[in-house]
């Protein structure tokens, strides 16, 4: 039976096959703990490791010493998060972030509020940009932590990251960043855009699941933050664990792929996004969420109308595999919070798809998934008597 065209590339990425070749040795070969500095077998290790760190600190322009590894963008996040309010909680209890965060950045600032801490949720313009005016106007004296994503992983928005850093670092508050979606995308500079703590995971570069990166800025400003994770003192005391050594290696070559073919993939992904939303927008009522130029070039985001979301996704499935912009618990189905931000009615925001192009995909792809999905929408809305 012939599998879906894979569209949901923003949800996770195959492992490329050169990053997977550059790990198979350090699981059998070159198996040595890191930490293990006495014998060839740690020494292989720890090697492997520092020119992993190394590549991803040139790739955000960094030092080393600034990696910190994780199992993931969501430990990441919540390590910069809760580390730097806990490191700070003297100097204020004032952190601000985005109503369309990842619920990476959400649930650790929802935890916070709990314990004392004063969260203000800004709103995001129709287009999901950050209006750059309230966000400087919501910076108080005891404004410790600025949390926003460098590109939104519903309708792919990429935000100001240069403009916001130049706020933060004028006013003196720390600026955090979820890169996540972004690494190895667009251009990410820590020291231009003045970032202090970025997280990035591998499993959306196509790197494996299971491995994660926090950038913490060492010097002008130097960031503190308190550990999340004790038992050992691994990546200078603030994330204890033995290091992951394939996952790590396998980090750093998607990112070095990422970084050297950044230019060519972007245009080539670009070009097949415009060819699907060229194709879409054909039969009409179909509306773009998001900015339509600052966003990732492999996003396409789109709400549908006069069609059942639920049906839609149904009758997309045997031909495609994509996200709508529902998020799903076990309890309810609601429409997508990202969505709900831009102020779109909860009809289109549950008649939604998130089409994530990525590295595998191909031009005759995009014309199958676009007249099976014009073919899947005309009769919905046949059905419906729309």
């Amino acid at each position: 039976m012939q599998r879906p065209i894979y569209l949901d590339n923003h949800a996770t990425t195959a492992v490329d096959e050169r990053v997977l070749e550059a790990m198979l040795p350090y699981f059998t070969q070159h198996f040595g703990n890191p930490a293990s500095i006495n014998h060839q077998y740690g020494w292989e290790a720890e090697a492997a490791v520092k020119v992993a760190r190394q590549i991803i600190a040139d790739a955000i322009n960094c030092t080393a010493e600034e990696i910190v590894f994780t199992s993931s963008a969501t430990e990441a996040n919540n390590l910069a998060i809760k580390g730097v309010a806990e490191a700070y909680f003297s100097k204020g209890r004032h952190i601000i972030t985005l109503q369309t965060e990842h619920n990476a950045v959400l649930d650790p600032c929802e935890y916070l509020e709990k314990l004392g801490f004063e969260v203000t949720y800004l709103p995001v313009q129709q287009d999901g940009l950050v209006d750059l005016d309230a966000f400087e106007k919501a910076l108080r004296p005891d404004t410790i932590l600025v949390s926003m994503m460098a590109a939104n992983n519903e309708i792919g928005v990429i935000q100001p990251l240069a403009e916001i850093g130049e706020i933060c670092r004028e006013r003196g508050a720390f600026f955090h960043t979820d890169a996540a979606q972004a690494i190895g995308k667009i251009p990410l500079d820590v020291q231009a855009m003045k970032i202090d703590l970025m997280s990035i995971t591998g499993h959306k570069i196509y790197a494996p699941k299971g491995i994660g990166v926090l950038y913490v800025r060492r010097r002008n400003p130097r960031v503190q933050i308190a550990a999340q994770m004790h038992g050992g003192g691994h990546e200078r005391g603030m994330r204890s664990g033995t290091l992951y050594t394939p996952q790590i290696v396998g980090l750093g070559k998607a990112v070095e792929l990422a970084i050297l073919e950044m230019e060519s993939e972007g245009s080539r992904l670009k070009s097949l996004r415009d060819l699907l939303w060229e194709k879409m927008a054909i039969i009409g009522d179909i509306f773009l969420n998001g900015h339509p130029e600052k966003r990732l070039p492999g996003n396409l985001n789109i709400s549908v109308a006069g069609v059942d979301g639920q049906a839609l996704l149904l009758g997309l499935q045997p031909v495609m595999a994509v996200s709508s912009g529902s998020a799903c618990t076990s309890a309810k189905i609601a429409p997508s919070h990202v969505l709900k931000a831009l102020g779109i009615p909860d009809e289109l925001a549950f008649a939604s798809l998130r089409f994530g192009i990525g590295r595998f995909n191909t031009k005759e792809e995009i014309e199958i998934v676009s007249k099976h999905a014009i073919t899947t929408i005309q009769s919905l809305r046949k059905v419906g008597k729309w």
